[in-house]
């Protein structure tokens, strides 16, 4: 047996011979027994209890309830027919279920639909939903979802039953969660395009909805595929936006981080390419570190956007390693290897064009503000089954394409949907106009932005030709929902004193872009009402039409001008 040494110091502090003897006798006879200190188990960790008092209202709600467990509240509720509680309101978001007090007293339920991609028997069944449940239409939003409005409480159960029956979700659909997924309408039709996203695009949503650490989120989160191709989904606008790129013979994507344009912020690139194959993990990670990271004390600061104000990319990126247990690799930005095809053709989204199928065209339909009866849902599906292959495809221009129609229906096809009120054919002014809800449905909204916007457009093309696609997006709070910060011409609701007397109107943003054109818009007129805005843009429209270069878009315009000059332009008085 092996003498035990003779302990005198104890961290580097001199032992008394008593003390020395003490402990060199204590310590053998532990190992006479065949004890050591390593056999003695470490005292548990105690998770570190927060008050619920110490919590927003948010985080409270959550911890008190897991809104996913709030379903039987939901039926108790329809039972009497009940609106909810404050609590509930929160909660019932996580059924993608919105309820609209003030404004209206009924809910609005958002659906989650990945990429956009709808088949022709959900459509019908939505569309069924919509006439015998709610108010007859539905409405197409800037993530290529869909949005149900007016439903009783009593009917919600039976909306989300009958959504679900078609194979379809709402869940995580609003409040703290990974939003719809989008990607390009037009994947894997797409003669352009470097890879088809769309099995990239689902195989995520699966994993969400597996998986029950995705419905805590500290503030809503946006995600994006692009990989290339006619129709874009403006990922440099999302959280995390995925775009492929061409390195040599292969294609790899790269990540952009911390997009949120309603904060004037666009994604920026984490300097890493990433295989396909591994992309989804990739993006997995990045999320599990905003869910332990992100703030959750003060929802205006909330966003990914925000830890980044305080984080580098490239911390960032080391806890996301940490949480893949390896490295990815790194990648300088090089502008030249990025691919946009769109920029090429302006409003692709709208119009006919040829498919990587030989002799197969998807064709792009203009939905004025992304309204849609229940009727024309229903013929559209129709039209999809006759003439294509029972495909609809929505894009985040809140408008949809009918892919796989073949040569000979493409001309049946464009007259069946005009006879709907759709048209297929080019609008410079139209096929870029967006709106968001407004103040007939939406609480925070100012303005009533989707009339307005219908409104502005029948005034324009009445009053002046355009032969550069032009953007014009209309938002009516400062959530920018239509995203007014990135249109050629950006305008945000508010409320404006005209005799004393409060009247809707908007603040004018000229300027904003995506893509290869990325620009925050900048503000050029203040409170303009709306009774005085159609004048306004024509004024503008035709100032620039007066002032561009051979072939200039508003976009290039508008950045080669400073404010002052944009202002006398716009108002006729250069």
């Amino acid at each position: 047996m092996n003498k035990m040494p003779s302990i005198n110091q104890i961290n580097g502090q001199a032992l008394s011979a008593d003390q020395s003897n003490y402990l060199t006798g204590f310590f053998a006879g532990m190992a006479a027994r065949g004890l050591r200190f390593d056999n003695v188990e470490p005292a548990p960790m105690v998770e570190k209890q927060v008050s619920l008092d110490d919590l927003i209202f948010e985080e409270r709600v959550k911890k008190e309830l897991h809104p996913l467990d709030a379903y039987q509240q939901l039926l108790d509720n329809a039972v009497g027919n009940k609106a909810p509680e404050k609590d509930d309101l929160f909660r019932f978001k996580w059924n993608g279920l919105f309820f609209l007090t003030p404004n209206k007293e009924a809910f609005m339920a958002r659906l989650r639909i990945p990429g956009g991609q709808l088949r022709s028997f959900q459509l019908r069944e939505l569309a069924h939903v919509a006439q015998q449940l709610t108010t007859g239409y539905v409405q197409i939003t800037t993530r290529a979802n869909l949005q149900i409005r007016l439903i009783q409480p009593k009917d919600a159960p039976d909306v989300l039953h009958r959504i679900q029956s078609v194979g379809l979700h709402t869940r995580g659909a609003g409040a703290d969660n990974i939003r719809n997924l989008t990607a390009n309408p037009t994947a894997g039709i797409d003669p352009a395009e470097l890879i088809d996203v769309m099995p990239l695009c689902h195989e995520l949503a699966q994993i969400i909805i597996n998986d029950r650490a995705f419905y805590d989120m500290p503030r809503k989160f946006n995600i994006a595929y692009d990989g290339g191709g006619l129709i874009g989904t403006v990922e440099d606008t999302n959280d995390i936006g995925v775009k492929a790129v061409r390195v040599g013979d292969e294609i790899y994507f790269r990540i952009a981080l911390g997009g949120a344009t309603g904060h004037k912020a666009f994604a920026r690139d984490l300097g890493v390419q990433v295989k396909p194959s591994e992309i989804n993990k990739v993006i997995v990670a990045l999320v599990r570190v905003f869910i332990a990271n992100g703030n959750r004390g003060d929802r205006k600061k909330a966003r990914l956007k925000h830890l980044l104000d305080s984080w580098t990319l490239e911390k960032y990126l080391a806890e996301a390693e940490k949480q893949l247990g390896t490295t990815l690799e790194r990648s300088p930005l090089d502008p030249t290897a990025m691919q946009y095809p769109a920029a090429a053709i302006a409003h692709s989204h709208i119009g006919v064009y040829a498919q990587k199928q030989k002799g197969l065209n998807y064709v792009g339909v203009a939905i004025p503000v992304g309204q849609m009866t229940s009727k024309q849902m229903i013929r559209i599906a129709e039209i999809a089954e006759l003439y294509g292959s029972g495909e609809i495809r929505l894009t985040v221009w809140q408008n949809f394409i009918i892919p796989n129609v073949s040569d000979a229906y493409v001309e049946t096809v464009k007259k069946a949907l005009k006879k709907l009120g759709f048209d297929t054919q080019q609008s410079k002014l139209r096929g870029g106009l967006i709106a968001c809800t407004g103040n007939a449905y939406c609480k925070f909204a100012q303005t009533n932005t989707k009339g307005h916007a219908a409104a502005l457009a029948d005034y324009l093309e009445k009053k002046l030709t355009l032969d550069q696609p032009i953007n014009i997006h209309v938002t009516g709070c400062p959530n920018s929902c239509a995203q007014h910060y990135m249109g050629d011409i950006g305008l945000l609701g508010t409320k404006t004193k005209v005799a004393g007397e409060s009247v809707e109107g908007y603040h004018v943003f000229v300027g904003g872009g995506f893509g290869s054109q990325q620009a925050v818009g900048r503000q050029v007129f203040t409170g303009v009402v709306f009774e005085d805005l159609k004048l306004t843009l024509e004024k503008m429209l035709r100032g620039y039409l007066r002032h561009r270069t051979p072939g200039e878009n508003f976009q290039a315009f508008s950045a080669r001008h400073d404010l002052n000059t944009l202002q006398a332009i716009f108002s006729n008085e250069e």
